[in-house]
């Protein structure tokens, strides 16, 4: 493929690593550069900070490299085509038919380790878990935190399963997967003491069906993504559920669109036993999640 290899039939590792990111640019990819260091890393079975050391490839591996290239440029989410997903201290398995797990949803780790006590034991319930990132992340940095992780969808609870099984002993022993609708407040208190819980995380389905997404999203499950034709459809129902599962003072944190903050806001400050309910910013300023505690 290149003129001047260094090796009979090897294949320079720059030269392709310039075609990708002019393939993936042309298609319209923000992050054409590194999308072609992570699919040169998977291709090769490296570290991304090893392709700097590394000059070339053999054809075989160029072809499946061109080939990974080709799936991302028709927009693929990259966590598709490599298999996994980063999220905080979790490496996740990904793909058809589970939500793949977003970055900004980091800052709820943030929030929710900020709440884990260093000297007690601590009950969490991560709510619409999908492939378990929440649940899996907060489980590392907490040891001392005990976690259910609750999906309704079959295909997610595959890879939830996997994902926790998958995860270090240590993590893994302390994640119980449980198959419920999470509006469904006696479906969930069948399997978590209603009263026992000391936080809650969600990240449940919230865009309005109404939204344009990227090509990418729509990659993703619908019943992951869309909360109905205002975003709410699962967090009104599941905000009831919240406040059965806490104890009292438990504190809760829950991401919503941007457009919905306000909506989010007052239907979790119309129920009775949640308080101290707050909006949330992320770094660009944007509403991303709010949080509020259960009545004393």
């Amino acid at each position: 493929m290149n003129a001047a290899d260094p090796t009979p039939g090897a294949v320079r590792i720059d030269g392709e690593l310039l075609w990708a990111r002019t393939v993936l640019t042309d298609a319209g990819i923000d992050s054409a550069r590194a999308d072609a260091e992570w699919l040169m890393a998977a291709t090769l079975g490296v570290d991304r900070g090893r392709l700097l050391i590394l000059d070339d490839i053999d054809p075989a591996a160029a072809r499946r490299f061109r080939a990974a290239v080709s799936r991302r440029a028709a927009r693929i989410p990259l966590q598709h085509i490599v298999g996994t997903a980063s999220f905080g201290p979790a490496e996740l398995s990904v793909g058809p038919g589970v939500f793949t797990p977003r970055p900004e949803t980091e800052f709820l780790v943030e929030w929710a380790m900020r709440h884990v006590p260093r000297d007690t034991d601590v009950r969490i319930v991560d709510l619409c878990s999908g492939s378990g990132a929440l649940a899996i992340a907060i489980a590392t940095l907490a040891p001392n935190a005990r976690m259910w992780a609750v999906e309704r969808s079959p295909e997610a609870l595959e890879w939830l399963r996997r994902n926790v099984d998958d995860a270090p002993g240590d993590v893994s022993e302390r994640v119980v997967v449980v198959a419920a609708d999470v509006t469904d407040a006696s479906a969930v208190g069948a399997a978590i003491d209603p009263g026992s819980i000391d936080i809650v995380v969600t990240n449940p389905p919230y865009v309005p069906t109404t939204t344009e997404v990227s090509p990418e999203v729509a990659h993703d499950p619908a019943e992951a993504v869309f909360g109905g034709a205002d975003g709410m459809s699962v967090i009104v129902p599941m905000l009831p559920v919240i406040a059965d599962l806490l104890r009292p003072g438990g504190v809760f944190g829950l991401e919503h669109d941007e457009s919905t903050s306000v909506a989010v806001v007052s239907a979790a400050a119309g129920i009775a036993e949640i308080t101290d309910v707050a909006a949330h910013d992320d770094l660009t300023g944007r509403p991303r999640f709010m949080t509020g505690r259960r009545r004393d």
